[in-house]
């Protein structure tokens, strides 16, 4: 009697261990610097959830940003950025990223450092300008000068709420991560799931 062919080890499939995060994680930066692409790489990676505020507020709101502040002012869309960080900030724990100006408010910059763990991913305006495929998208990059002036203006806010800065120059999409997942784990903020 023959025995039981065994399973080449081609078809064993291993899952990837999943984690639990203990607070809100929120990226911010300036527009470009990859936070909604780092935070949807981190969620596949780690097995957590991950949300695009902007995406949010447009669902939230049933209409796109540029048509809110065209229609209603930037003012109206910051009032409402607003509201959107703060049922965020007190909803699950998951990785969030934000839009570039979010910090511009001093209760916006309250509700990031009293709300979670924030990750202040550093690009140059230049290198941020050099990701986008399009700058119709991002208008702003049509003129680097008005780019550059902005970036002076909201860095020291970025680096205020921040607990940990990262300078994004140079490095992959997994580097950062890596780098961002080390950190985590090392916080206390981001643990195995238990069994």
């Amino acid at each position: 009697m023959k025995e039981p062919l065994k399973k080449p080890y081609a078809t064993l499939r291993f899952s990837r261990p999943s984690y639990v995060l203990r607070r809100p994680v929120f990226f911010v930066g300036f527009m470009g610097a990859g936070k909604t692409t780092l935070a949807r790489k981190l969620a596949r990676l780690l097995g957590v959830s991950s949300i695009d505020c902007d995406t949010y507020l447009e669902r939230r709101e049933g209409r796109a940003i540029s048509e809110i502040f065209a229609r209603d002012g930037e003012e109206a869309f910051r009032d409402i950025e607003s509201a959107v960080l703060g049922e965020l900030a007190s909803g699950e724990a998951q990785l969030i990223s934000c839009g570039g100006g979010v910090i511009g408010r001093e209760e916006n910059r309250r509700m990031l450092k009293e709300g979670g763990f924030v990750v202040y991913l550093d690009v140059a305006p230049e290198e941020a300008a050099a990701r986008i495929s399009s700058t119709a998208t991002r208008p702003l990059f049509q003129n680097m000068d008005q780019a550059k002036k902005l970036y002076e203006k909201r860095h020291p806010l970025y680096e205020e709420v921040a607990d940990v800065s990262i300078a994004t120059a140079g490095k992959t999409v997994s580097q950062v991560a890596d780098e961002v997942t080390a950190i985590l784990k090392e916080e206390g903020i981001l643990c195995l799931r238990p069994r």
